[in-house]
C-alpha cells in the first residue's frame, strides 16, 4: 500500500530522533528502508550545523554550518549544496529505484535551496513508493504543498506524543510495505 506519511512539529521536539527510531524498527523487521537523515552537530552545547546521512550507503556529509563561508544562507547557516546533492539527493534517488520505504529528514527551508533535492523529492514522490517526511510546520512552497495535499496522514508531534507516533508510524509503515510483525 503506497502512500505519503508526514511528521511535522515545532523545532527541537525530536522529529528526527522519532524518524530514526521508526528507521530502526523497520530495519529490525527486514523491511529496506532508503533516504536520508540529518542530525545536529553541537560544539559545547552550541548547534553548529548539521550532517547528511544516506540511509543505504551510510555515506555521510555536511548539510549546513555556521562557520561556512560558501553556500546559500539559511538563517546562520549555509547550506552545503555539494554535498545535499551527493548524499541526500542521490538517497533519495535510490530510494525511489530500490527500497521498499523511503525517508526524508527533512523537507525545509536549508534542503529546498537544492534544484537536485527538489527533483529527487518529486521523484520519490512519482514513485508511488510509502514515503515518510519531516516536513516544516510552517514553511510554504510548492513541493510542501503538494505533500501535504497528497498526505496520506500528517503527524504533529509534541513532546508528549514522541513515542506514541513512533510506535503508531511503525505499525502502520510496516503494513504499508506488506511486513508482518515489528521485532
Amino acid at each position: 500500500m503506497a502512500g505519503i506519511w508526514l511528521l511535522t512539529g515545532p523545532p527541537g521536539v525530536g522529529k528526527s530522533t522519532a524518524l530514526s527510531k521508526v528507521v530502526l524498527r523497520l530495519r529490525s523487521a527486514g523491511v529496506i528502508v532508503g533516504g536520508f537523515t540529518t542530525s545536529e552537530q553541537r560544539s559545547g552545547g552550541t548547534r553548529i550545523g548539521f550532517a547528511i546521512r544516506d540511509l543505504t550507503t551510510g555515506r555521510s556529509g555536511q548539510l549546513a554550518s555556521a562557520s561556512a563561508r560558501v553556500g546559500p544562507r539559511v538563517g546562520r547557516y549555509r547550506v552545503n549544496l555539494e554535498d545535499l546533492a551527493k548524499v541526500g539527493a542521490a538517497g533519495l534517488d535510490a530510494a525511489a529505484e530500490r527500497s521498499e520505504l523511503i525517508v526524508i529528514d527533512e523537507v525545509g527551508p536549508m534542503e529546498l535551496v537544492s534544484p537536485e533535492f527538489r527533483r529527487a523529492v518529486k521523484k520519490c514522490v512519482e514513485s508511488a513508493k510509502p514515503l515518510l517526511a519531516v516536513v516544516h510546520e510552517r514553511l510554504d512552497d510548492d513541493i510542501l504543498n503538494e505533500l501535504r495535499s497528497k498526505a496520506t496522514s500528517v503527524f504533529s508531534m509534541t513532546v508528549e506524543t514522541r513515542d506514541q507516533i513512533v510506535e503508531e508510524l511503525g505499525t502502520i509503515l510496516l503494513d504499508a510495505v506488506g511486513g508482518t510483525k515489528l521485532r
